[in-house]
């Protein structure tokens, strides 16, 4: 015979086991109706690795060093650029730029020094170019400006900007260039919520002198619908089908590297499509996303993707930063 507290446990744990898969079952999978064409059309391009017409896994720079967080843009003049940094051993990350023509083998150019992570690059509208990073001790976002690309591959800023924080007393970084015109430079970057989770912000630079900040929680919405409850981090915008559209990873669970995926946000509608990732042997975690129309080493138009594959979740030759591009 069953006593009846007994019964009355057991019922409650056959409840709260049944809540909690109804829950689950509630969590939007991967989007059946695209947040936009520009989603779909990035989904459709870049899904599947094993389909595109270049790649490589686990990308390094001539000296050895990993090519982690990889951004990657085209000067004019056909040379690939990217940004990354790579932990050394002092301890610190330090951040690059190495260049390539054809996307296998990169030169490093010049290292920024320690403490400084998560780089992005963008071209402006003088014929120069505007790096930011997250830069430590006290973890800030940290702006130069390069008059042309002599300057920048030798580390030599015109201007210099390191921005306060004003959301997080404990960290803000992992900055994204949206647009550099002019005297503005506009970004989106993390912000440590509560000194605990990484949420979304966007900022404006005006004349390397003046710098405004705001959370973005919307972003953070499309993203937690998910089931997200870990931190929300790199981003990158891209335009694509006619449209803008940003690249953003989410962690299922704090601490949990393992539980990193990508999203495709439409700002437009403030929804996210989740992508499933494929990749030659089937890697499950995906973080820092950035992707940029390129022309490829073959002379074709193509979208060029960038993630860093995690450790937790790699299949075997696939951890660390993988780069593939699709022809259009």
């Amino acid at each position: 015979m069953i006593d009846v507290r007994q019964g009355a446990w057991v019922g409650a744990l056959v409840a709260a086991a049944l809540a909690a898969v109804l829950l689950i079952a509630q969590l939007p999978a991967a989007s059946a109706s695209p947040a936009s064409p520009a989603t779909a059309r990035f989904a459709s391009l870049a899904a599947d690795v094993t389909e595109a017409d270049g790649h490589h896994y686990a990308a390094t720079d001539d000296t050895g060093r990993t090519m982690d967080a990889a951004q990657i843009v085209q000067h004019a003049d056909g040379t690939y650029l990217a940004v990354y940094h790579t932990m050394l051993a002092d301890g610190r990350f330090h951040s690059a730029v190495a260049t390539s023509t054809d996307l296998a083998h990169w030169q490093r150019r010049h290292d920024f020094g320690p403490g400084s992570s998560q780089p992005a690059l963008a071209a402006d509208d003088r014929g120069g170019y505007v790096l930011a990073y997250e830069k430590d001790p006290d973890n800030h976002i940290a702006v130069r400006g390069y008059a042309d690309l002599a300057a920048l591959l030798t580390g030599r800023a015109a201007d210099a900007f390191d921005a306060p924080r004003t959301l997080s007393a404990c960290a803000e970084g992992t900055p994204a260039i949206t647009a550099a015109h002019g005297d503005t430079v506009e970004l989106t970057g993390h912000y440590r919520a509560d000194c605990d989770t990484d949420r979304q912000l966007v900022a404006t630079l005006t004349d390397f002198t003046t710098w405004h900040a705001a959370a973005a929680p919307r972003v953070d919405r499309a993203v937690e619908a998910y089931g997200n409850s870990g931190n929300i981090g790199d981003r990158a915008p891209l335009d694509l089908a006619g449209r803008r559209m940003v690249l953003i990873e989410g962690q299922r669970w704090r601490d949990d590297f393992g539980s990193w995926a990508t999203y495709a946000y439409d700002p437009v509608t403030g929804r996210a499509d989740r992508l499933a990732l494929r990749t030659h042997g089937g890697s499950t975690a995906f973080a820092n996303p950035s992707a940029t129309l390129i022309t490829d080493p073959d002379g074709h138009p193509a979208l060029l993707v960038s993630l860093f594959v995690p450790g937790e979740g790699a299949a075997p030759g696939e951890k660390g930063q993988l780069v593939y591009w699709r022809e259009l």
